[in-house]
């Protein structure tokens, strides 16, 4: 499901449970109908698209096919007429099936995935952490032959194998095959066989018309024992149909002929014009009559994303202690289980961590008869008259270290830094964090 961090809202009870995922959508698709219906960002072009569609189909209706009325009985110039409006109404079904759902959109992560190694040298200097990268490129094996898979830092995960990143949507979609400007979406794993089907239908309308353009001007040929000239003359709108039918026909029947191909060797738009598979081996290719039979007659996977459902707010999770060492939220493991390079000692840094930081931090009058409860690892020294803590002693910092000045280890610095408390013992931080740069 898609998850959003906790929007940042002053006042918690301000109805943030009631945003639907549709509202906080971080890609740049266009919702209708409250997340029912989803387009690209480029949805006017649909516009445009139904226009080429209806506009000459209404022309031949007025101009052409009700001419055939009178000429062919037992309704059979109805006909003529009711086949070319319910062929449109069907291009225009598969059009909006295209165009108006989701084509196979991956939800993005919250957060990045957990790193599984560490890039880089390890060997880093005292006081240094390793610093945990996510490799950009995995390998997975399909049908026994080995794809590379991209991390996306848009959305903050792994590619599945013919996934790809769509810049003008913002997603990554799976089984991606391109961005068609004119039905303004993706088309991808749950589209592309309306897609095709829109294709295909849209080509068998064309030559619907321009068939029947044909016949008329025929028709008053014979009528008349004219030329086809002089017939053109007569029917300019069919002269225009024809035309206009001619040049759509070369455009969405080669687009027609090049998907069958696609289809044929199961490629997609993507891969073909990358020349993925010129010089290897397609994974995915089943043969030509499983590839027909994986487009047209398996099941269209279900959505992995409910657009109309409540966003679920994630919760902030405290950093907490686990055997001496500390859980940060962003961290996912103990710190105790990272090596630093050096002697571990956060077993025997847990026991005076405790002691420290009531020690460190405490501002209150101390006794000389209490010099005995402190830990040996510090000592403070104390002004008598006025009972406050001035400072450590220097000759008794430990923790490695045997300089004439304060210094921390870089083992307790690290924490500090992990666990976002401020590096203040006595001194200033400023002081501490350059000792820390230098050592």
């Amino acid at each position: 499901m898609y998850v959003v961090p906790p929007p940042q809202r002053s006042d918690p009870g301000s109805g943030s449970a009631d945003l639907r995922v549709y509202q906080a959508w971080k890609g740049s698709n266009k919702f209708f109908l409250q997340g029912r219906f989803i387009f690209g960002p480029d949805a006017r072009s649909l516009g445009l698209t139904i226009f080429l569609i209806v506009a000459p189909v209404v022309v031949f209706c007025v101009y052409v096919a009700r001419k055939f009325f009178d000429d062919y009985s037992d309704h059979w110039g109805v006909s003529i007429m009711a086949v070319a409006i319910v062929f449109t109404i069907y291009v225009l079904i598969l059009l909006f099936s295209t165009s108006g759902r989701d084509p196979g959109i991956i939800p993005r992560n919250a957060h990045p995935p957990e790193p599984e190694g560490l890039e880089g040298s390890v060997d880093v200097g005292a006081g240094q952490t390793p610093q945990l990268r996510l490799p950009r490129i995995k390998e997975v094996e399909v049908n026994g032959i080995s794809v590379k898979v991209k991390y996306c830092d848009t959305c903050m995960l792994y590619r599945p194998p013919r996934c790809s990143h769509c810049s003008i949507c913002n997603n990554c979609v799976e089984r991606f095959d391109h961005h068609c400007p004119w039905v303004g979406q993706c088309i991808g794993l749950r589209n592309y066989r309306f897609f095709f089907m829109f294709v295909f239908s849209a080509t068998l309308l064309c030559i619907y018309v321009f068939a029947f353009c044909w016949v008329y001007i025929r028709r008053i040929m014979k009528a008349e024992e004219t030329t086809i000239w002089k017939a053109m003359i007569k029917s300019p709108a069919s002269i225009v149909l024809i035309i206009y039918t001619f040049i759509c026909m070369w455009f969405v029947g080669g687009l027609t002929a090049f998907h069958l191909y696609l289809i044929s060797t199961n490629q997609t738009t993507y891969e073909n014009f990358r020349y993925r598979y010129d010089r290897r081996a397609n994974p995915y290719n089943k043969g030509v009559f499983d590839n027909f039979k994986e487009i047209f007659f398996t099941s269209i996977p279900s959505s992995k994303n409910n657009f109309r459902a409540k966003v679920p707010i994630e919760p902030v999770l405290p950093a907490r202690s686990v055997g001496g060492g500390f859980m940060s939220p962003s961290m996912g493991k103990a710190v105790d289980d990272i090596e630093m390079g050096r002697k571990t000692v956060w077993s025997e840094m847990g026991s005076s961590i405790d002691q420290c930081e009531g020690q460190l931090h405490n501002r209150t009058a101390v006794k000389d008869g209490e010099f005995d409860d402190l830990s040996p690892e510090i000592r403070t020294t104390v002004d008598e008259t006025s009972g406050e803590r001035v400072g450590v002693h220097p000759r008794r910092s430990s923790w490695g270290r045997k300089s004439g000045s304060w210094e921390m280890s870089p083992e307790v610095l690290a924490l500090a830094a992990r666990v976002g408390e401020p590096n203040r013992v006595g001194g200033s931080s400023s002081s501490l964090s350059t000792e820390n740069r230098h050592s």
